[in-house]
C-alpha cells in the first residue's frame, strides 16, 4: 500500500512538474514570428520521437525512484534509498535528459523555434540545480556510497 501511495505521488508530482514546464513552453510560441516563423514539416516526426524517447526515459527514472529508492523524483519528496539502476547506471541525471527531449519534442511537434531555442535554457537551468543543489545535498545525505557512484558514472554523456 504505501509503494502505491508513493507511485500516485510521483503521478501527480510529474504531471505537475510536466505542465509547469510544458505552460513554459508553449507560452514562448508567440515569438516565433519573430525568429522567422515556424519550423520545416518534417520536425513534427522528429518531436513525436523526441517526445516519446523523454516520456519513457523519465517514466523509467521514476519508477526506479518509486520501486527501489521508495521515493519520487521531487526535490521535497525524495528517494530515501540510493538509486543507481535503470537508466541511472549509465548517466547521474537521465531524469533531466528525459525532461530536455520532452522539452524539445515539444518544441519541434509544434514547430516552434522559441520552444526549441528555449531547451538549452533550460538545459542550462537543470545543470545549475544539479551542481549546486542537487550534487552536494546528495553527497550529505547518502555519503561514501555517492562518492563512489559519483567516480564511476559521468553527469550527462554515458561512456
Amino acid at each position: 500500500m504505501k509503494m502505491a501511495f508513493v507511485a500516485l505521488k510521483s503521478v501527480v508530482l510529474g504531471g505537475a512538474f510536466l505542465w509547469l514546464w510544458s505552460w513554459v513552453a508553449l507560452s514562448l510560441a508567440r515569438f516565433d514570428g519573430r525568429l522567422g516563423g515556424p519550423l520545416a514539416d518534417w520536425t513534427r516526426f522528429a518531436g513525436f520521437t523526441a517526445l516519446a524517447a523523454g516520456g519513457a526515459l523519465a517514466a523509467w527514472c521514476a519508477g526506479a525512484f518509486v520501486v527501489k529508492g521508495h521515493g519520487t523524483p521531487a526535490p521535497f519528496d525524495s528517494p530515501t534509498r540510493f538509486v543507481a539502476v535503470g537508466p541511472y547506471r549509465h548517466v547521474r541525471n537521465p531524469m533531466c535528459i528525459g525532461g530536455a527531449c520532452l522539452l524539445l519534442g515539444l518544441g519541434l511537434s509544434q514547430r516552434s523555434p522559441s520552444m526549441v531555442l528555449f531547451v538549452p535554457a533550460w538545459w542550462l537551468l537543470a545543470h545549475a540545480l544539479v551542481v549546486f543543489h542537487e550534487e552536494p545535498a546528495l553527497r550529505r545525505r547518502f555519503g561514501p556510497e555517492y562518492e563512489i557512484y559519483v567516480r564511476r558514472t559521468p553527469r550527462w554523456i554515458p561512456r
